[in-house]
């Protein structure tokens, strides 16, 4: 019995934390099917967890919190395609720059507004985005296991961590249910034709990177105010990174994109509850090593078992317009 319900806390843990990773990784998959380079997931969720927090401090409303939060990302999204489809500048160079701006103003801009070290003074009430009991959670609680299992996993978790499971699959509806998502597609794959058959591309694109910004806004607003009750600094903690790599684990798809956040979650989680046990010969493990854990197991996983992922063939590749 205590084993399944660790067991439980485990999954339950996974996806809260695999929350702004699923966010995140739907909204690079949006940017890079349409062909446009997106490594400027984590300076976007950085800003957005940014605003969230400070906008949720000032007003006591999460959900204008999360409404500044989309705005910031779309925002910084239209600079980002701006720089990369309208003046066909270097989408991994306007990436990092990004994230170099969101690290460095949002913390300048903690310290003026708060004055607490680039933090953000903590939430409470209806500031945070607080656990939702679904139906049936206390009758159900009982019945063993399966009944255990929804009261334990699925019921208690805030509004955003549902809200990321229908992103997933409204995602999957968009990209291969729709006429924008066959057009998506087609952009990210072979831009001229879709030049040639009268559709604008850098609309396309424009389109599909304001999506981005959206959801890595979403993504934000969880770390701050659902996850965590205020911004610190660098909060993300390279989760853009790795929402990336997820979306490269999961071939540039939606559920398998999922499924590689689901994966990077429970190891998160795992490590989290390994600090402090003592293993026999090699004893208590350092706090770093257990830190370190899900971030060298993505590069070993990357490395040795994603096999070939073929991004879209456009994709890093700016469109000149042929005349």
């Amino acid at each position: 019995m205590e084993m399944l319900t660790s067991t439980f806390g485990v999954l339950d843990a996974t996806l809260r934390v695999s929350t702004p990773l699923i966010l995140a990784s739907m909204a690079g998959l949006f940017s890079e099917r349409s062909g446009i380079v997106d490594i400027g997931l984590e300076g976007k969720m950085l800003a957005a967890a940014f605003a969230a927090g400070s906008v949720a401090a000032v007003t006591g409303s999460a959900w204008l919190a999360l409404l500044c939060a989309v705005i910031v990302g779309v925002a910084l999204a239209m600079v980002h395609g701006f720089a990369c489809i309208t003046h066909r500048g270097n989408q991994v160079v306007s990436g990092l720059a990004i994230n170099i701006l969101a690290s460095g103003l949002t913390v300048v801009l903690g310290i003026a507004w708060f004055r607490q070290g680039g933090q953000t003074p903590s939430l409470s009430g209806d500031a945070r985005f607080l656990p939702i009991e679904l139906p049936f959670n206390q009758t159900l609680s009982d019945v063993p296991i399966l009944g255990q299992f929804y009261a334990d996993v699925i019921s208690g978790h805030n509004i955003i961590v549902y809200i990321a499971w229908l992103v997933v699959f409204l995602s999957w509806v968009v990209v291969y249910r729709t006429r924008f998502g066959l057009r998506l597609r087609a952009v990210g794959e072979n831009p001229l034709a879709v030049d040639t058959g009268g559709l604008s591309v850098s609309g396309l694109r424009f389109s599909a990177v304001a999506i981005c910004g959206g959801l890595s806004g979403i993504a934000g607003a969880y770390l701050s105010t659902a996850q965590n009750a205020s911004f610190v600094r660098e909060m993300t903690a390279g989760q853009g990174y790795i929402a990336l790599a997820a979306l490269i684990f999961g071939k540039w798809r939606p559920v398998p994109a999922m499924f590689a956040c689901l994966m990077f979650g429970f190891l998160d989680a795992v490590a989290i509850r390994l600090q402090g046990v003592v293993l026999p010969v090699i004893g208590e493990i350092p706090v770093q090593a257990i830190q370190a854990l899900p971030y060298v197991l993505t590069v070993v996983l990357l490395a040795g078992f994603i096999g070939r992922a073929t991004a879209p063939k456009a994709v890093g590749t700016p469109f000149v317009k042929e005349r």
